[in-house]
């Protein structure tokens, strides 16, 4: 049975055709989020702590960590990349024990995450290009780690399912000829956006298929591609993320947190609530307004992808006896029940479930 192994110093991932899905937090990642890149170049590392801490909390079984910003002061990622990635893994390492996945385009940034990381990291990619595979393969060999391989190559991405797969088989060969076995290549069959290619759900389902039976690797992607420029992506992906797993993918890259609501969010909302004629008590709080309006949490937390994740693990049995399913909807204890117990008087014994 194919599995695919990463690890921190203390703590184990699986993917696997028999295990549970498998989610990488994708949120330690600059591209599009321009406050974040600022921050970094300012060497100000605050929102990284706040989303490594987060994705764990949400569920996330490994930590995508990408440095990919192109500072101001020095345009050449080549300089810049490797010694951000460093500082980001030694960071994140001392805040959790989760495993790590190290993502950039810059091979040099690539070999300073595998140096810092400790344990066995995913390395986040290599491609069918072929400058990509001389400089990829050789750092998966050389430090024996897992890698993502991405199907595409030099003649770019292609919408025929077949080539794309083609090249998932090129990357599994070439790797082979590196004494890189199967269970260290996991495969992005990439997805594209349903709302441009209207048969991009099928295509994955396909492809996730033939990788598992042909190839026999584990698979990933990032889920949310799925539902680009569409209204209610979470509704979609959803849809998408049981539905990819029921066809035999492994894990996804994803954001596995639900961010809190704003305070516009919440000022709005209490405007149309006045507007209605619905008197609210002064001492309300924004947390207790949020959950009672049905928009959230003022605190991150895990979002409604996980929420899907886990049913699909427990309807497949990869969460035997539903006990992750138990454990991710109970409600938290509110203060003062940790000494009491739910049962009221303190000291009660209670029969577990």
């Amino acid at each position: 049975m194919t599995r695919t192994v990463v690890e921190s110093k203390s703590k184990t991932a699986v993917m696997g055709f028999d295990q549970p899905f498998c989610v990488i937090g994708e949120r330690i990642n600059p591209t599009g989020r321009k406050k974040l890149a600022a921050e970094l170049e300012a060497g100000d590392f605050s929102t990284v702590e706040k989303d490594a801490l987060a994705q764990v909390f949400a569920g996330a079984n490994i930590l995508d960590i990408n440095a990919g910003v192109v500072y101001n002061s020095n345009p050449n990622p080549n300089e810049t990349e490797p010694p951000l990635m460093t500082k980001i893994v030694e960071l994140v390492q001392g805040l959790t024990d989760t495993p790590l996945c190290i993502d950039s385009s810059v091979p040099a940034a690539l070999e300073a995450g595998l140096k810092a990381a400790e344990g066995r990291p995913l390395l986040n990619s290599v491609t069918g290009e072929e400058e990509r595979l001389e400089h990829v393969l050789p750092l998966v060999k050389k430090y024996n780690v897992p890698v993502v391989a991405i199907s595409n190559d030099d003649t770019g991405i292609s919408e025929d399912p077949e080539v794309r797969f083609a090249v998932a088989k090129k990357i599994v060969e070439r790797a082979a000829d590196f004494g890189i076995p199967a269970h260290d290549i996991v495969v992005d069959p990439l997805v594209m956006p349903i709302g441009a290619m209207a048969t991009a759900g099928q295509q994955v389902f396909t492809l996730v298929r033939r990788l598992r039976e042909e190839l026999g690797v584990n698979t990933t992607c990032g889920a949310s591609n799925i539902s680009f420029g569409l209204p209610n992506r979470h509704g979609i992906n959803n849809a998408f993320l049981p539905m990819a797993m029921g066809a035999g993918m492994t894990s996804a890259i994803m954001n596995p947190v639900a961010l809190p609501v704003t305070q516009k969010a919440i000022a709005e909302k209490k405007e149309m609530v006045l507007a209605a004629g619905i008197i609210l008590p002064e001492d309300i709080d924004d947390e207790t307004f949020v959950t009672l309006f049905g928009l959230g949490s003022t605190k991150p937390r895990a979002g409604k992808e996980m929420e899907a994740i886990r049913a699909a693990n427990f309807l497949t049995n990869n969460d035997p006896h539903g006990g992750d399913w138990i454990k991710f909807n109970k409600a938290p204890l509110k203060e003062g029940e940790e000494a009491r117990g739910r049962g009221g008087r303190a000291g009660s014994r209670r029969r577990r479930a």
